[in-house]
């Protein structure tokens, strides 16, 4: 089959056109000194660090005078050890204190004062933040800016969700002759790990939540994008108690198994492999006191039915499965197209691709960038090697091509289940593609599959998209017509079934998955209400309270 024969073939001479030297890089987007971190946050201060140091080389590389290309060092963090993530631990626990300590009995109001500072804190760090996050995971500009701001509103959308929740819970319940106020509580120390995707925003779309609940926190940055977090220490130093926010750097297989194994850790937040999250939960000696709210794999597939928009359908698949490179886990990993519709959709979404800018993370426009991971390239050429073996083509003119920390997007098809992009989830840009006759096929797909988290559905046919939605509903947390899949808005709830994740995020349900409902009951009499409107009046109990948050 020939498709797209005007779209121009990439090749390594094209990819290393867009490297550029030191002096050429622009400016207003520069590091202006590498940032080595020699500190890090624990039990309330800024505890300095001389032992070793892991250096962080940004997936930009550089054009050196010979012509070769070397990645930039940006910076180094601590390579802590299991003793300083044990003492971190030690702090959590201390400062939760059984639930008895400051921040978990501190009022909804105090809190929010606290996390309201520090965001005020956080902006004032944006620039260089933004700047981090592109350097340190190769994210286009305007995406890490997004990224940055749509974390702080994130925040302010939980502080929001946080009052709403408390005025629910500020009146008083009369039921069977009981009287009873309903309210949450935290649930003790939470050890937060986030990805390196979104480093910034999916790392605090769960530690926010948790902090602001009134857990104590143990927060591992994330192996690529790390740094970004070195500019905010201070603020949390500043705007928490002493112990409630703490921090571990080092080799996670070094240092988190030892927490895990301490039985102290209440709640584990992860947003990685599920293949680690069950690990890490086999180590915990009481597993049944052990909250997991966790966001793993996903393989989400588009099901591009004979009755879809093409145009459309293609828009959506080259957004889904390219956006930051496919580096997403709702990213679109595998594509099952209408075999009537098999040519022309590989026609259109190979000129689609071919359109797509390449290149430095800080160009305008620029959709395509290097890869974070230093041994991504190698494993996506893995499987490209494997699909060519099994039978299938690179359809799009230099599809995989790759030099040094850049592969350009390959569309592969046709894809069989021989293939590892048949069942493996990619994380890069690979558009694995299968061609279907009966929509049988893509829904035992998804049945078949050990992950469950999205699935896009492309047609115009209300009674094909009703088909498949019924059986879809009970196989993936969320059906999408005619869009990619996606998290947001953050309002909706984002969670998965079978091995994709545990637990659910939101605005609002982050707050309940970091909290549990307790509540303070009573016999309906005379004695117990003069008590009760005894210790409301006086403001005596921040928990029993009927104050009003505006």
């Amino acid at each position: 089959m020939e498709v797209a024969e005007n779209v121009t073939p990439v090749t390594q001479d094209s990819l290393r056109g867009i490297f550029v030297t030191e002096e050429q890089v622009p400016a207003e987007f520069s590091l202006t000194a590498e940032v080595h971190q020699k500190e890090y946050l624990s039990n309330g201060f800024m505890k300095a660090w001389d032992g070793g140091s892991h250096e962080v080389y940004s997936p930009i590389a550089i054009k050196q005078p010979d012509g070769t290309l070397a990645r930039k060092l940006i910076g180094t963090y601590p390579v802590c050890t299991e003793k300083e993530a044990l003492e971190a631990l030690d702090a959590a626990v201390a400062a939760y204190d059984n639930g008895r300590g400051a921040w978990p009995t501190m009022g909804v109001d105090g809190r929010i004062s606290c996390v309201e500072r520090f965001t005020q804190k956080m902006i004032a760090q944006k620039d260089l933040v933004v700047k981090l996050i592109m350097w340190e995971i190769g994210k286009p500009y305007t995406d890490s800016v997004k990224e940055f701001d749509r974390t702080v509103e994130y925040m302010y959308a939980t502080i929001d969700a946080l009052k709403n929740l408390d005025r629910q819970g500020s009146r008083f319940e009369i039921e069977q002759g009981i009287v009873a106020q309903v309210r949450r509580s935290p649930l003790g120390v939470v050890l937060c790990m986030g990805p390196f995707n979104y480093p910034l925003n999916e790392t605090f779309t769960t530690l926010i939540p948790a902090l602001i609940m009134g857990n104590t926190i143990l927060f591992k940055p994330p192996k690529h994008g790390t740094l970004l977090f070195y500019p905010l220490l201070e603020a949390f130093r500043d705007c928490f108690p002493e112990g409630v926010v703490n921090t571990v750097y080092g080799r996670g297989a070094a240092i988190v198994p030892a927490l895990m194994k301490s039985g102290q850790v209440n709640v584990l937040t992860l947003i990685g492999s599920s293949k680690v999250a069950d690990e890490l939960k086999k180590l915990h000696p009481k597993v049944n006191r052990l909250r997991a709210i966790l966001g793993l794999d996903a393989k989400n597939a588009a099901i591009i039915t004979q009755h879809a928009d093409l145009p459309l359908s293609v828009e959506e698949t080259v957004l889904g499965a390219l956006s930051f490179n496919g580096q997403r886990c709702t990213a679109l990993k595998i594509i099952f197209v209408h075999r009537s519709k098999v040519d022309e959709f590989l026609e259109r979404l190979t000129q689609a691709v071919g359109k797509l800018k390449y290149g430095m993370p800080w160009e305008k426009g620029v959709s395509l960038t290097p890869l974070p991971e230093p041994h991504k390239p190698a494993y996506l050429k893995e499987c490209i090697d494997d699909a060519l073996a099994h039978g299938a083509k690179v359809v799009n003119p230099g599809g995989g091509t790759a030099l040094e920390s850049f592969v350009y997007p390959a569309i592969l098809y046709p894809v069989n289940d021989k293939m590892k992009l048949y069942r493996e989830e990619q994380f890069g840009p690979l558009v694995p593609m299968v061609a279907y006759d009966d929509l049988e096929e893509p829904i035992q797909y998804i049945i078949d599959s050990t992950h469950g988290q999205q699935v896009s559905i492309f047609s115009q046919d209300a009674a094909e998209v009703a088909s498949l939605i019924d059986p879809l509903v009970n196989q993936v947390s969320r059906v999408n017509i005619n869009c990619q899949c996606q998290r947001g808005p953050d309002v909706f709830p984002f969670t998965g079934r079978k091995d994709s994740a545990e637990g659910t995020l939101s605005v609002v349900d982050a707050l309940r998955s970091f909290s549990i409902r307790s509540l303070v009951a009573a016999k309906f009499n005379e004695n117990n209400k003069q008590l009760l409107n005894q210790i409301v009046s006086e403001g005596q109990s921040n928990f029993l309270s009927t104050k009003f948050i505006f």
